[in-house]
């Protein structure tokens, strides 16, 4: 008997349904249904608010976002092999849950859900980070959603709260720490999964900022930041200089030294930048 519901333990639910995980579909099943739980506690409070899960799979973190009372959970399944498992979990929490069979890439989860609204998951490793960019760079901000709980590579997450100065510091983290809060709320070994992937995994959480900690235009930053970290070993005169001739001057203007490195430069000095570059019409 599982620990939080009345339905099966996860590894009954795969050896039922015959869901061995398809490396091609990124996926790694996480089994302990104490540890999902745990990760929706993460989440924050759930019962005044929708859910957006990701790739469910058997349904564990399904059946924790749930069990910590979540309004209403909507999973988007990829694998239609899950779909079965997860229909039994729809039984249970009737009202509840609604499962799409379909890639997350192109569901519009707003026709499906009410504000406010959270994001969960154990994210696939193959489009984990295409999705968290998509998360991080709507047309506008605040976003649809108020936090993210997401589990990536440890490696991933990492990049995601890195700091100036470190190999690990570059666009993902400037994307993230620009509009967001971001931390590593827990790490997991590769045994907590099936199977156990090469890499350890983290969860990390991110809250959305009602504005973005420093003003500048998304584009602009967004081309800047690219730029810089696209050629990271040049310094930013050299990587910069398509942006405009006289990258020099703004750079000197804004108090960033022509001669350092993209990984030197914090958030606050790309956003004063961004600002500079929009204002001369590069």
């Amino acid at each position: 008997m599982s620990t939080i519901d009345n339905l099966p333990p996860l590894r009954d639910v795969i050896s039922t349904h015959g869901l061995a995980a398809k490396k091609s579909l990124g996926q790694n099943f996480l089994l302990d249904l104490n540890l999902t739980s745990k990760i929706a506690r993460l989440a924050g409070d759930l019962t005044q608010a929708d859910v957006l899960e990701i790739g469910p799979g058997p349904g564990g973190l399904t059946r924790g976002l749930l069990a910590e009372g979540a309004r209403r959970v909507l999973a988007i399944e990829k694998d239609p092999r899950c779909m079965p498992a997860l229909a039994e979990i729809e039984a249970a929490y009737p009202g509840q849950l609604r499962t799409i069979n379909g890639d997350a890439l192109d569901v519009d989860p707003l026709e499906h859900l009410s504000a406010p609204i959270k994001i969960a998951a154990n994210l696939p490793y193959n489009v984990g980070t295409e999705l968290l960019v998509r998360w991080l760079t709507p047309p506008e901000w605040p976003p649809f959603w108020q936090s993210l709980t997401l589990m990536f590579q440890r490696e991933v997450a990492m990049r995601i709260v890195a700091q100036p100065g470190s190999k690990a510091y570059g666009r993902l983290a400037l994307l993230a720490q620009w509009r967001t809060d971001p931390r590593i709320v827990l790490e997991l070994p590769p045994e907590a999964f099936s199977p156990p992937p090469k890499v350890n995994s983290a969860v990390v959480h991110l809250t959305a900022l009602p504005a973005p900690r420093f003003p500048a235009d998304a584009a602009m930053l967004n081309k800047v930041v690219a730029g810089a970290f696209n050629q990271r070993r040049k310094m930013l005169r050299s990587a910069l200089k398509s942006l405009t001739p006289e990258i020099e001057d703004h750079l000197h203007a804004v108090g960033i030294k022509p001669t350092e490195r993209a990984e030197q430069v914090g958030l606050e000095e790309f956003c004063a930048l961004a600002r500079q570059l929009k204002d001369a019409g590069c």
